[in-house]
This record gives structure tokens, C-alpha cells and sequence, in this order.
């Protein structure tokens, strides 16, 4: 089943930083802790990553550095003290922490930043800082939502392998998650509304954009953050990431442009023009694609004779092109398929801002952008309003 993106805030990647070094300091307390136990803080300074250590003395330790503007750190507990890349290796061996890791994510920024626990890092209580205050205020208000969010993984994850392969019930599934995705962005916007101020919002702006941003939805949540957020370094990176994703919003003109066919063909998107035309993302090492296919290929054949085609984009290898083959033959991809076979430097991809896949846009008979990440029923439910019911 396809993996549902949700925010836990403290995991927002940082943006790129630019702005003048602020000096802070993490005075941390945490049971009574003493050698051999060490501490780690691992977070970022500009385009670098920073590990830095700290003996505990009776639970307590301190550490000092610069950030410029908030950004995510992490607090490690490593009670043997063993050295951090052991730790990190017994800890987090498939990248996940394990029952026995004790860590605690919050942000840095200038100033004092209080962390304190009577027993373990994951259970402390942070404050001194705004960004953490409107970090644990945030995760409040999206409770709800993540509750809602392992409801349905732990419903995905116990259905049998023969519901898992099920074109309704990865269609059921889907309309879940978009259900409980639209209901942590509404929690998203309305924080950003209420706290135009804060760094914060910055990050949530970031999530509410997901893989595939609207422009008509994230530019009015921008232009509602205060001057001094939209003036930084990050604001700024921001206001160009969505001024290019205008060239791609709904309503744009569609960018034109040439790939190989599968016969080494040369196919331009301009070509299709006066029938609507599906530009279909996807490869064949993309699981999530491979799942959707069957839709897809339902939906082609329920309007291929109502001025309706696809046009299939892969971002398989040159190393990959048997796969890519192999994949179209056995998903019984009957329509035009390209691909200039760069992997996620496909060209195509870049000119369409496409982050993630499967991801799809939506071209009218006049090249003009009409919808866009279509994906289970809403493919058809479009087609059906547009084209008209076609059983």
C-alpha cells in the first residue's frame, strides 16, 4: 500500500539558510544520569551537518553553538557510551529507531533552550524557545489527525495479500488517506493564519505544498506570513519555488517538450493537441505507480474513444530499459510512452517541478493545465465530468 506522508513537525527538513549565526545554548536535565553516558546534538548549519558530544555529570549537560534561524536538531542518549557511529549503528539499523534508542527532537535558535526529563530524552519537556512552544501547540492540534492516520495504516497493514492487490481496496484505502491528508492541511492553514510570525509556519507552509503544490492554494498562505518572514532567506527560496510552480498550475498553458518513444522516436506533447491528453509520471521501479497502473489503464480504456490519450513519461535508467519494457507489456500500457532515461533528472519531469510519482497533469484540447494528481476514481470522475459518462 502506498506509504501516507504526514507531518510530525520536529521532522520537517530544514530549509537552506543564508542569515546571520545566532549563538544558543541547551541546558538539559535529565534524571540522574552519569558517566559512562553521553549526549549527542546532531542538527544543521547551513549546507552542514554538526554532531557535537557532552559528558553528563548527575543528569546534567549543556551545549552551546550558532543556528541561523530555527532549525531541527536532534538529541541522542547513549547510555553506554559506546561512540556515537555505534550507537547510531546499534540504534537506527533500517534508519528507524529502535525499543532501546531514547531520543528527542526539537528546533535550535538563539537563545537559552530548556530541556528536562526525571528519567529519559523522549519523554523531556523543552521550552525557553517560540519555535518549540508553537512546535508542541502544532503537534496538539494534529493529535487528532495522526490518531486518525495509524487507524488506517494499522487497517492497511492487516488486510490479506489478496485485499493488498485489490483495485477497490487500494482505491478504498486511497480515498481514506486523502480524507485524512485534506484534514491535516486544513490544521496546517489555519496555524499558518493564526501565527503569521512564526518560523513555524514557514515549515508548515513546506507541508502543505507536498510533492505536488497548488499554486492557487499555497501563494494566498504565503502572502498571509508577517514581511520579516517573507524577507528571509527562507521566504525568499520560498517566493521562487512558487513562482516556478506557476508554469505548471492549473489554468497554465501546458510546457511543451520531445522524448524518445520506446522505438527511439522522437514524440512532442504539442503533438496531441485538440484531444485531452494525460501526461502520466511514473517507472517501473515505482511501486506506487505499478498499484495505480491498473486504474489507469481502466480509465484509458473507458474514454480512449472520447477525444481522451495518455502520454506516459517514465523516469526509468539507461540502465533500466528492459525493466521499462517489460513494465509496459505486463501492466498493458497501450499508449504512447517516453522517456529520455535520466532517472529523476528526466527533463520533462524537471520542466513539471515532478518531485514524486505516480503524478500526473491534465491537458485540455487547447494544451491549457485542467487538473493535475489524479489519482484511483478521481481520474474517472474528472473524465466523467468533462467528457460526459461513458460506460
Amino acid at each position: 500500500m502506498k506509504k501516507i506522508f504526514f507531518c510530525i513537525v520536529a521532522l520537517l527538513p530544514a530549509l537552506a539558510f543564508g542569515q546571520t549565526a545566532q549563538p544558543f545554548t541547551v541546558k538539559s536535565k535529565i534524571g540522574k544520569l552519569n558517566a559512562p553516558a553521553k549526549a549527542y546534538l546532531v542538527y544543521r548549519l547551513g549546507a552542514n551537518n554538526v554532531t557535537d558530544s557532552a559528558a553528563i555529570v548527575n543528569g546534567e549537560f549543556t551545549f552551546t553553538g550558532v543556528a541561523m534561524n530555527p532549525v531541527n536538531a536532534s538529541l541522542f542518549i547513549d547510555y553506554k557510551g559506546v561512540g556515537f557511529a555505534k550507537y547510531i549503528a546499534q540504534n537506527f539499523p533500517d534508519g528507524g529507531p529502535s525499543k532501546t534508542a531514547d531520543m528527542l527532537n526539537f528546533f535550535i535558535e538563539k537563545g537559552t533552550i530548556n530541556i528536562a526529563s526525571p528519567d529519559s530524552a523522549s519523554k523531556a519537556d523543552v521550552s525557553g524557545s517560540p519555535s518549540n512552544e508553537d512546535n508542541k501547540k502544532l503537534k496538539a492540534q494534529l493529535k487528532g489527525v495522526m490518531n486518525k492516520a495509524q487507524t488506517i495504516v494499522a487497517a492497511a497493514q492487516a488486510a490479506t495479500p489478496a485485499q493488498q492487490q485489490s483495485a477497490a481496496f487500494q482505491n478504498s484505502m486511497q480515498a481514506k488517506y486523502k480524507a485524512v491528508q485534506l484534514e491535516q492541511k486544513n490544521v496546517l492553514k489555519t496555524f499558518i493564519n493564526e501565527n503569521p510570525n512564526s518560523y513555524l509556519s514557514l515549515l508548515a507552509l513546506t507541508s502543505v505544498s507536498g510533492p505536488s503544490p497548488d499554486v492557487a492554494e499555497v501563494e494566498p498562505l504565503y502572502e498571509s506570513l508577517s514581511d520579516e518572514l517573507k524577507k528571509s532567506e527562507q521566504g525568499r527560496q520560498l517566493k521562487s519555488a512558487i513562482d516556478a510552480l506557476k508554469l505548471t498550475a492549473i489554468g497554465a498553458m501546458a510546457p511543451d517538450f520531445i522524448q524518445n518513444d520506446v522505438n527511439g522516436l522522437p514524440v512532442r506533447l504539442s503533438s496531441f493537441k485538440g484531444k485531452y491528453v494525460l501526461i502520466d509520471f511514473w517507472a517501473s521501479w515505482c511501486g506506487p505507480c505499478r498499484q495505480e497502473n491498473p486504474n489507469v489503464v481502466r480509465t484509458y480504456n473507458k474514454y480512449k474513444n472520447k477525444n481522451f490519450t495518455i502520454l506516459g513519461v517514465s523516469l526509468d535508467r539507461e540502465s533500466g530499459k528492459s525493466a521499462w519494457l517489460a513494465a509496459i507489456k505486463n501492466d498493458g500500457l497501450t499508449w504512447t510512452q517516453v522517456s529520455d532515461l535520466k532517472y529523476w533528472n528526466n527533463l520533462a519531469a524537471a520542466v513539471y517541478g515532478v518531485r514524486s510519482i505516480p503524478q500526473n497533469f491534465l491537458i485540455d484540447p487547447t494544451g491549457k493545465i485542467v487538473a493535475k494528481d489524479l489519482r484511483g476514481d478521481d481520474l474517472d470522475n474528472k473524465l466523467a465530468e468533462l467528457l460526459g459518462k461513458y460506460n
